[in-house]
C-alpha cells in the first residue's frame, strides 16, 4: 500500500517536502507550509471558497451515506467514475474537492486503498471528523486546485465531483487534474450542464449576485425561515404538475433527494442544497462539448460523455484517459 502514497510536493518548486514538528518544509528553498489539526495547509485560509467551508462545516454530516441511511452517495460514486472497488485499491488516487468527505468516506468505506484528498475551503476539517477512523489511508490537504500539492504525472486515477462549476477558471481546473494524472490514468469529472437557452432563467442565478454578497449566517438564517413555504409550495406544483414553475423558487431541486429521508432530514438537506446554490461566488455551468474539447485538446482521450444514471440520480459526466504529457 505504501508505493501508492504519493508524497506531498512544494506547489511551487514540485520538491518533495520533509515532515517536520508542525510544518512541511521545502529544504530547497527553506519555505515552509503550516500543519494545522494533522492537516497540512497550501493555501491562505481565507479566499473565494470561504462559504463552503462554512456550509460543510455546518452541514459536515448530512450528505454522508452513514448518516442518512441513504446510498446516494456510494451509488453517485460508482455511477459517475463506473470504477471497481477492487480495481482503485491497485491505484493511486485523487480527489480534488471533498467538501465534508462524503466521496471520500464511500471511496474508504468500499475499498482498502490509499486516498489523497484536498479541498480549498476549511471542509478538510469536516472531512477529517468524519472520516478521521481511517487513519492514515486518508491523506487530506488544504490547497487550491491550481497549485496542487504533489508532483505532476502523480495519479492513476483522478476525480473531481460537484467542483469545477464553482472555480474561477473552468478550464484551466480542467488543465490542473490532468497535470496530476499520469499517462493512461483516467480523470472524472461532473458538472453543471448548459441544456438550454433558459438554462440560466432560474432563481438561483437571479438571486445569486446579492446573496453571495450576504454574511453566510444571515442567508443560512433567511432560508432556515422561509423553508417552510417553500417547501410545500414546491411540492404543490410538482403534485399539479407544474413542476417547471419550481425554478422561479428560491429551493434546490427536491425531487434530487434520496428516498426515505425523514421529515427533518429533508428540511436539512432542502436547506443545505439551497445554500450551496445561492452562497458560492462561482457559479459556471458548462456545455458538454466544450468541456469534452477541454480534455481533447490537452492530450486526453474520451471514454464517455454525457448523462451517467445511477439508483436515485443523474449527472452530466466526462470520463478521460490521459494519452500524452
Amino acid at each position: 500500500m505504501t508505493d501508492l502514497i504519493v508524497p506531498f510536493s512544494s506547489p511551487a518548486t514540485g520538491s518533495v517536502l520533509t515532515q517536520k514538528a508542525d510544518c512541511l518544509l521545502d529544504e530547497k528553498t527553506g519555505e515552509s507550509y503550516p500543519v494545522i489539526n494533522g492537516i497540512p495547509r497550501f493555501c491562505p485560509p481565507k479566499n473565494y471558497t470561504e462559504s463552503f467551508g462554512y456550509q460543510w462545516n455546518r452541514f459536515d454530516r448530512t450528505q454522508l451515506d452513514s448518516y442518512s441511511g441513504a446510498v446516494q452517495s456510494c451509488s453517485r460514486f460508482y455511477g459517475e467514475t463506473g470504477w471497481n472497488p477492487e480495481e482503485l485499491c491497485q491505484c493511486s488516487v485523487l480527489e480534488v474537492g471533498s467538501g465534508a468527505g462524503r466521496f471520500s468516506e464511500v471511496y474508504l468505506r468500499t475499498t482498502n486503498g490509499v486516498l489523497h484528498s484536498i479541498d480549498y475551503s476549511s471542509a478538510v476539517d469536516a472531512n477529517l471528523r468524519n472520516n478521521i477512523c481511517y487513519g492514515e489511508r486518508l491523506r487530506l490537504a488544504q490547497a487550491s486546485i491550481y497549485q496542487l500539492p504533489f508532483a505532476d504525472n502523480s495519479f492513476h486515477k483522478v476525480f473531481c465531483l460537484g467542483v469545477l462549476q464553482h472555480t474561477p477558471s473552468f478550464e484551466d481546473s480542467v488543465a490542473a487534474l490532468i497535470d496530476k494524472t499520469r499517462l493512461g490514468g483516467e480523470i472524472v469529472v461532473d458538472f453543471y450542464p448548459i441544456n438550454a437557452w433558459y438554462t440560466r432563467i432560474h432563481s438561483k442565478y437571479i438571486l445569486r449576485p446579492v446573496t453571495k454578497r450576504l454574511p453566510k449566517p444571515l442567508l443560512l438564517r433567511l432560508l432556515q425561515v422561509n423553508i417552510r413555504w417553500m417547501l410545500p409550495l414546491f411540492d404543490l406544483l410538482c403534485a399539479l404538475r407544474l413542476g417547471a414553475l419550481t425554478r422561479f423558487i428560491p429551493i434546490t431541486d427536491l425531487r434530487l433527494f434520496p428516498r426515505g429521508l425523514s421529515t427533518d432530514q429533508r428540511r436539512e438537506w432542502a436547506v443545505m442544497d439551497t445554500f450551496d446554490g445561492l452562497s458560492p461566488q462561482f457559479d459556471n455551468p458548462q456545455r458538454l462539448a466544450d468541456v469534452v474539447r477541454m480534455f481533447t485538446s490537452r492530450g486526453c482521450e474520451i471514454g464517455f460523455a454525457g448523462l451517467a444514471c445511477f439508483p436515485g440520480g443523474t449527472a452530466t459526466v466526462v470520463r478521460a484517459i490521459k494519452r500524452t504529457v
